[in-house]
Protein backbone atom coordinates (compact mmCIF):
# COMPACT_ATOMS: atom_id res chain seq x y z
CA UNK A 1 0.00 0.00 0.00
CA UNK A 2 1.07 2.94 -0.89
CA UNK A 3 -0.27 5.33 2.19
CA UNK A 4 -1.41 3.78 5.19
CA UNK A 5 -4.32 5.27 5.93
CA UNK A 6 -3.71 6.44 9.76
CA UNK A 7 -3.96 9.52 12.13
CA UNK A 8 -0.34 10.38 10.85
CA UNK A 9 -1.62 10.67 7.03
CA UNK A 10 -4.35 13.29 8.46
CA UNK A 11 -1.83 15.54 10.26
CA UNK A 12 0.45 15.49 7.75
CA UNK A 13 -2.12 16.44 5.16
CA UNK A 14 -3.69 18.89 7.60
CA UNK A 15 -0.25 20.57 7.77
CA UNK A 16 0.17 20.66 3.92
CA UNK A 17 -3.35 22.22 3.80
CA UNK A 18 -2.17 24.50 6.15
CA UNK A 19 0.76 25.66 4.26
CA UNK A 20 -0.29 26.25 1.09
CA UNK A 21 -2.98 28.42 2.57
CA UNK A 22 -0.70 30.43 4.55
CA UNK A 23 1.86 30.83 1.65
CA UNK A 24 -1.01 32.10 -0.78
CA UNK A 25 -1.78 34.53 2.39
CA UNK A 26 1.72 35.72 2.50
CA UNK A 27 1.98 36.04 -0.88
CA UNK A 28 -1.23 37.90 -0.68
CA UNK A 29 -2.36 36.31 -3.81
CA UNK A 30 -6.23 36.10 -2.39
CA UNK A 31 -6.84 32.37 -2.57
CA UNK A 32 -6.11 31.31 1.35
CA UNK A 33 -9.36 30.66 2.11
CA UNK A 34 -10.57 28.72 -1.03
CA UNK A 35 -7.46 26.48 -0.95
CA UNK A 36 -8.76 25.14 2.75
CA UNK A 37 -12.35 24.64 1.42
CA UNK A 38 -11.08 22.91 -1.71
CA UNK A 39 -9.11 20.59 0.55
CA UNK A 40 -11.39 19.95 3.09
CA UNK A 41 -14.26 19.57 0.40
CA UNK A 42 -12.01 17.00 -1.56
CA UNK A 43 -11.76 14.90 1.89
CA UNK A 44 -15.37 14.76 2.12
CA UNK A 45 -16.37 14.20 -1.14
CA UNK A 46 -13.17 11.78 -1.56
CA UNK A 47 -14.82 10.28 1.47
CA UNK A 48 -18.24 9.98 0.03
CA UNK A 49 -16.97 8.68 -3.20
CA UNK A 50 -15.49 5.60 -1.63
CA UNK A 51 -18.24 4.28 0.28
CA UNK A 52 -20.41 4.85 -2.94
CA UNK A 53 -18.58 3.96 -5.79
CA UNK A 54 -18.87 0.08 -4.19
CA UNK A 55 -22.34 0.27 -4.53
CA UNK A 56 -22.38 2.24 -8.06
CA UNK A 57 -20.37 -0.83 -9.64
CA UNK A 58 -22.73 -3.71 -9.41
CA UNK A 59 -25.36 -2.29 -12.35
CA UNK A 60 -25.67 -0.30 -15.09
CA UNK A 61 -28.41 2.51 -13.79
CA UNK A 62 -27.03 3.81 -10.91
CA UNK A 63 -23.59 3.75 -12.69
CA UNK A 64 -24.51 5.59 -15.78
CA UNK A 65 -26.18 8.26 -12.93
CA UNK A 66 -22.77 8.68 -10.96
CA UNK A 67 -21.12 9.49 -14.42
CA UNK A 68 -23.80 11.99 -15.38
CA UNK A 69 -23.52 13.49 -12.06
CA UNK A 70 -20.01 14.04 -12.58
CA UNK A 71 -20.38 15.21 -15.71
CA UNK A 72 -22.94 17.79 -14.18
CA UNK A 73 -20.65 19.11 -11.63
CA UNK A 74 -17.79 19.80 -14.03
CA UNK A 75 -20.21 21.74 -16.15
CA UNK A 76 -21.49 23.99 -13.14
CA UNK A 77 -17.46 24.12 -11.91
CA UNK A 78 -16.45 25.39 -15.57
CA UNK A 79 -19.28 27.12 -16.50
CA UNK A 80 -18.99 29.18 -13.07
CA UNK A 81 -15.11 30.19 -13.52
CA UNK A 82 -15.64 31.26 -16.75
CA UNK A 83 -18.52 33.61 -16.42
CA UNK A 84 -21.08 34.49 -13.59
CA UNK A 85 -23.89 35.12 -15.97
CA UNK A 86 -26.63 33.06 -17.14
CA UNK A 87 -24.21 32.17 -19.70
CA UNK A 88 -22.52 29.80 -18.01
CA UNK A 89 -24.39 26.64 -18.72
CA UNK A 90 -23.12 26.64 -22.23
CA UNK A 91 -19.75 24.94 -20.63
CA UNK A 92 -21.59 21.76 -20.93
CA UNK A 93 -21.05 21.88 -24.63
CA UNK A 94 -16.95 22.19 -24.81
CA UNK A 95 -17.01 19.42 -22.28
CA UNK A 96 -18.82 16.79 -24.13
CA UNK A 97 -17.74 17.83 -27.60
CA UNK A 98 -14.35 16.65 -26.12
CA UNK A 99 -15.54 13.90 -23.64
CA UNK A 100 -18.43 11.97 -25.78
CA UNK A 101 -16.34 11.02 -29.01
CA UNK A 102 -13.64 9.78 -26.99
CA UNK A 103 -15.87 7.62 -24.46
CA UNK A 104 -17.92 6.24 -27.65
CA UNK A 105 -14.55 5.15 -29.51
CA UNK A 106 -13.36 3.32 -26.34
CA UNK A 107 -16.52 1.45 -25.79
CA UNK A 108 -17.42 0.73 -29.35
CA UNK A 109 -13.57 -0.87 -30.33
CA UNK A 110 -13.80 -2.75 -26.55
CA UNK A 111 -10.94 -1.12 -24.81
CA UNK A 112 -13.36 0.37 -22.31
CA UNK A 113 -15.62 -2.25 -20.89
CA UNK A 114 -19.12 -1.16 -19.44
CA UNK A 115 -18.07 -1.88 -15.79
CA UNK A 116 -17.89 0.94 -13.40
CA UNK A 117 -14.46 -0.21 -12.00
CA UNK A 118 -13.18 0.56 -15.46
CA UNK A 119 -15.71 3.40 -16.62
CA UNK A 120 -15.66 5.37 -13.58
CA UNK A 121 -12.23 6.35 -13.47
CA UNK A 122 -11.54 6.50 -17.33
CA UNK A 123 -14.51 8.71 -17.86
CA UNK A 124 -13.60 11.02 -14.45
CA UNK A 125 -10.27 11.46 -15.97
CA UNK A 126 -11.16 13.05 -19.35
CA UNK A 127 -14.37 14.83 -17.94
CA UNK A 128 -11.88 16.46 -15.41
CA UNK A 129 -9.11 17.21 -18.11
CA UNK A 130 -11.82 18.85 -20.02
CA UNK A 131 -12.83 21.14 -17.58
CA UNK A 132 -9.95 21.95 -16.79
CA UNK A 133 -9.14 22.69 -20.78
CA UNK A 134 -12.62 24.68 -20.94
CA UNK A 135 -11.75 26.72 -17.56
CA UNK A 136 -8.64 28.20 -19.33
CA UNK A 137 -9.21 28.20 -22.64
CA UNK A 138 -12.63 30.12 -21.78
CA UNK A 139 -10.99 32.39 -19.50
CA UNK A 140 -8.47 33.52 -21.46
CA UNK A 141 -10.43 34.08 -24.66
CA UNK A 142 -12.35 36.51 -22.63
CA UNK A 143 -9.71 38.15 -20.71
CA UNK A 144 -8.46 38.89 -24.28
CA UNK A 145 -11.14 40.23 -25.42
CA UNK A 146 -11.78 42.35 -22.71
CA UNK A 147 -7.99 43.90 -22.85
CA UNK A 148 -7.94 43.88 -26.47
CA UNK A 149 -11.46 45.56 -27.28
CA UNK A 150 -10.34 47.97 -29.63
CA UNK A 151 -8.86 45.90 -31.79
CA UNK A 152 -11.56 43.86 -31.99
CA UNK A 153 -13.80 46.58 -32.85
CA UNK A 154 -11.12 47.75 -35.66
CA UNK A 155 -11.45 44.68 -37.11
CA UNK A 156 -15.48 45.02 -37.41
CA UNK A 157 -14.82 48.18 -38.74
CA UNK A 158 -12.56 46.53 -41.34
CA UNK A 159 -15.29 44.52 -42.38
CA UNK A 160 -14.58 41.43 -40.65
CA UNK A 161 -17.52 39.59 -38.89
CA UNK A 162 -18.23 39.53 -35.53
CA UNK A 163 -17.65 35.88 -34.80
CA UNK A 164 -14.30 36.17 -37.26
CA UNK A 165 -12.86 39.14 -35.24
CA UNK A 166 -13.36 37.84 -31.98
CA UNK A 167 -10.92 34.82 -32.92
CA UNK A 168 -8.47 36.59 -34.52
CA UNK A 169 -8.02 37.99 -31.15
CA UNK A 170 -8.92 35.19 -28.73
CA UNK A 171 -7.04 32.23 -30.71
CA UNK A 172 -3.75 32.76 -29.46
CA UNK A 173 -4.61 33.02 -25.84
CA UNK A 174 -7.55 30.43 -25.44
CA UNK A 175 -4.67 27.99 -27.48
CA UNK A 176 -2.69 28.64 -24.21
CA UNK A 177 -5.03 26.20 -22.57
CA UNK A 178 -3.41 22.88 -24.49
CA UNK A 179 0.04 24.14 -22.58
CA UNK A 180 -0.60 21.58 -19.29
CA UNK A 181 -1.53 18.96 -21.28
CA UNK A 182 1.04 18.99 -23.84
CA UNK A 183 4.32 19.62 -21.26
CA UNK A 184 2.80 16.51 -19.36
CA UNK A 185 2.69 14.25 -22.18
CA UNK A 186 6.30 15.49 -23.95
CA UNK A 187 7.94 14.96 -20.16
CA UNK A 188 6.24 11.57 -19.25
CA UNK A 189 8.81 9.45 -18.11
CA UNK A 190 11.78 11.99 -17.79
CA UNK A 191 10.22 14.72 -15.10
CA UNK A 192 7.31 13.16 -13.63
CA UNK A 193 5.77 9.19 -13.44
CA UNK A 194 1.61 10.37 -13.53
CA UNK A 195 -1.23 8.50 -10.96
CA UNK A 196 -1.81 5.85 -13.74
CA UNK A 197 1.72 4.88 -14.21
CA UNK A 198 2.38 4.27 -10.24
CA UNK A 199 -1.16 2.38 -10.19
CA UNK A 200 -0.59 -0.13 -12.42
CA UNK A 201 2.43 -0.54 -11.38
CA UNK A 202 1.31 -0.98 -7.10
CA UNK A 203 -1.32 -2.89 -8.66
CA UNK A 204 0.87 -5.68 -9.74
CA UNK A 205 1.25 -4.97 -13.59
CA UNK A 206 4.03 -4.47 -15.37
CA UNK A 207 6.00 -1.88 -16.73
CA UNK A 208 4.74 -2.34 -19.90
CA UNK A 209 1.48 -2.65 -19.16
CA UNK A 210 1.82 0.23 -16.91
CA UNK A 211 3.40 2.35 -19.62
CA UNK A 212 0.62 1.20 -22.68
CA UNK A 213 -2.11 2.33 -19.97
CA UNK A 214 -0.46 5.55 -19.50
CA UNK A 215 0.07 6.42 -22.85
CA UNK A 216 -3.73 5.79 -23.34
CA UNK A 217 -4.76 8.37 -20.88
CA UNK A 218 -2.20 11.16 -22.25
CA UNK A 219 -3.00 10.96 -25.69
CA UNK A 220 -6.93 10.54 -24.97
CA UNK A 221 -6.26 13.39 -22.66
CA UNK A 222 -5.10 15.50 -25.50
CA UNK A 223 -7.67 14.75 -27.75
CA UNK A 224 -10.48 15.58 -25.04
CA UNK A 225 -8.64 19.17 -24.74
CA UNK A 226 -7.95 19.96 -28.25
CA UNK A 227 -11.85 19.27 -28.55
CA UNK A 228 -12.88 21.10 -25.31
CA UNK A 229 -11.04 24.47 -26.96
CA UNK A 230 -11.75 24.54 -29.73
CA UNK A 231 -15.43 24.56 -28.95
CA UNK A 232 -15.07 26.97 -26.03
CA UNK A 233 -13.19 29.15 -28.36
CA UNK A 234 -15.95 29.43 -30.73
CA UNK A 235 -18.62 29.51 -28.45
CA UNK A 236 -16.89 32.81 -27.17
CA UNK A 237 -16.44 34.02 -30.41
CA UNK A 238 -20.26 33.76 -31.24
CA UNK A 239 -21.27 35.54 -27.84
CA UNK A 240 -22.78 32.42 -26.70
CA UNK A 241 -20.30 32.31 -23.41
CA UNK A 242 -19.89 36.35 -22.48
CA UNK A 243 -19.60 38.29 -19.67
CA UNK A 244 -21.69 41.00 -18.67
Amino acid sequence: MLLPVNLTLGIVLAVLLAAAAAVAAWASLGRSREIVLAGLRAAVQLAGVSVLIGWVVRSLPPLLCFVALMYAVAVRTAGRRITKNRTWWWAAVPIAAGVAPVVALLLLTGLLPVRGIALIPVTGILIGGALTATVLGGRRALDELTMRRGEVEAGMALGLLDRDARLEIARPAASDALLPGLDQTRTVGLVTLPGAFVGMLLGGASPVQAGAVQLFVLVALMAVQAAAVATVLELVARGRLRRD
